[in-house]
């Protein structure tokens, strides 16, 4: 029959089409699953289940976009869960400054002239501390929301020479090692900072008569800053909490001034670099902080 014989090929392509679309079946099936998936976890997420997270499967595209979103969850999540926890413990700091900012104001006016100068004094201080506090919570909260640094060719000597003639430190850098230091590439304001930081705090815990002492290494591998002092330094177990934000070292940190933050910032400033800050203590006794960028 030439009809059956005509009709072949259109049979045949048929059932090649009901085959292909009998095995496509579940591949479209599982896609559109995982896809709706994704997009009820995306859902969750946006109202406000930070932790929430979607099942990665297979090794696809859709696999790609699930890895993705987590990651950029777990991000968001980080940067938030710091942003409260640095707002609470601000929150918390600020209340000692203005509660003695209140009382001063309340009882300055019956008070002698020379205890309202000295209230005067003690005003300007609260407020000095008050402005620091500000500040650093606010560049912390700049450092958590940026990847990205601006890097320029930074003259690290220089800069060490000049912080610390600020505090009085002395310089230990040889002749020889001072001709080999070359630019370092890094945000320079981070960077003085941070060694400003770790000079104050020497300044600030290094005993009565403080010997600051600030170094440099510049070899292949990388540059190393160190800030020495002949202080109590710092005990064996507490040398990775004193960088935790508003962390300050039981007995004395109290009354020496600060707001906690100084170290936060330091290691921050560091890890955004590509490298960190150590606290240990030197042959010669006293506390040592020591900045590692890797070139």
């Amino acid at each position: 029959d030439h009809r059956d014989l005509h009709s072949f090929p259109t049979r045949r392509s048929s059932d090649l089409f009901i085959a292909v679309a009998a095995g496509a079946w579940p591949v479209a099936k599982s896609l559109t699953r995982r896809l709706q998936a994704l997009r009820k976890g995306v859902e969750v997420f946006g109202a406000g289940q930070l932790q929430h997270r979607v099942a990665v499967e297979g090794r696809d595209e859709v696999a790609a976009l699930a890895n993705s979103f987590n990651d950029a969850a777990q991000r968001i999540e980080d940067l938030v869960t710091s942003n409260r926890s640095l707002l609470a413990n601000a929150s918390h700091e600020l209340r000692s400054p203005l509660a003695r900012l209140k009382m001063a104001v309340s009882i300055m006016a019956d008070m002698p002239p020379e205890r309202a100068a000295q209230l005067k004094d003690e005003i300007h201080q609260d407020i000095a501390e008050l402005d620091a506090l500000v500040e650093e919570v606010l560049l912390a909260s700049r450092l958590d929301a940026t990847t990205d640094l601006s890097k320029q060719p930074v003259d690290l000597l220089g800069m060490l020479t000049e912080e610390a003639s600020r505090v009085g430190a002395e310089l230990d850098i040889t002749a020889d090692a001072a001709k080999s230091v070359q630019p370092y590439l890094g945000d320079e304001r981070l960077l003085r900072r941070a060694v400003r930081n770790l000079l104050e705090n020497a300044k600030r815990y290094g005993g009565q008569d403080p010997c600051i002492v600030a170094g440099l290494v510049d070899d292949p591998r990388g540059v190393s800053i160190s800030i020495s002092d002949a202080g109590p330094g710092v005990p064996y177990d507490q040398r990775e909490r004193i960088f935790e934000p508003f962390y300050r070292m039981p007995g004395h940190a109290e009354h020496a001034g600060g707001v906690g933050l100084g170290l936060s910032l330091v290691r921050q400033i560091a890890r955004r670099h590509g490298g960190d800050v150590v606290c240990d203590a030197p042959p010669s006794g006293g506390g040592r902080f020591t900045i590692r960028l890797p070139r």
